[in-house]
């Protein structure tokens, strides 16, 4: 595997499996499992008011498993479901002050780590780096040219 295309796979999975545990063990000593602070980041970087299935497209775990993940975060007192007023059955999310704080320090703790580990990484480095994973994203989500 000479050819950067050969490699590129291989490599970004695993740094990017190493940049997650990281993160995760960091973020564990706030006593914040991985899924739950994706999900409180998740919320509060939408202004609140998904619906639970849109926050577990986001977050990237099925229904069933969020629903106990947002029951936690409830009775931490992290968020508060609310009944959706044009869909009965659905409800919709929302941080709460607790939640709101909660996120802002986990944002704080993603933010130390990660200047920590692009430390040796210029500006101009990581624009390449973010407008080639930009496109990546776009056509994995279905919005670009196979």
């Amino acid at each position: 595997m000479s050819c950067p295309r050969e490699q590129f796979g291989l490599v970004f999975s695993s740094v990017a499996r190493l940049w997650r545990r990281v993160l995760d063990q960091r973020l564990a000593q706030q006593g914040f499992s991985d899924i739950s602070w994706v999900s409180l980041i998740h919320l509060d970087e939408s202004g609140g008011g998904l619906t639970q299935k849109e926050l577990a497209e986001r977050v990237g775990i099925d229904g069933s498993s969020l629903v106990r993940l947002v029951d936690r975060l409830e009775e931490r007192g992290h968020l508060e479901r609310r009944s959706d007023g044009t869909d009965r059955r659905a409800k919709r999310l929302f941080l709460t002050e607790s939640g709101l704080q909660a996120a802002a320090e986990l944002r704080q703790t993603v933010l130390a780590v990660e200047r920590e580990l692009l430390r040796d990484l210029g500006d101009d480095e990581l624009e390449v780096i973010l407008a080639a994973l930009g496109r990546l994203q776009t056509r994995l989500t279905g919005g670009g040219s196979s």
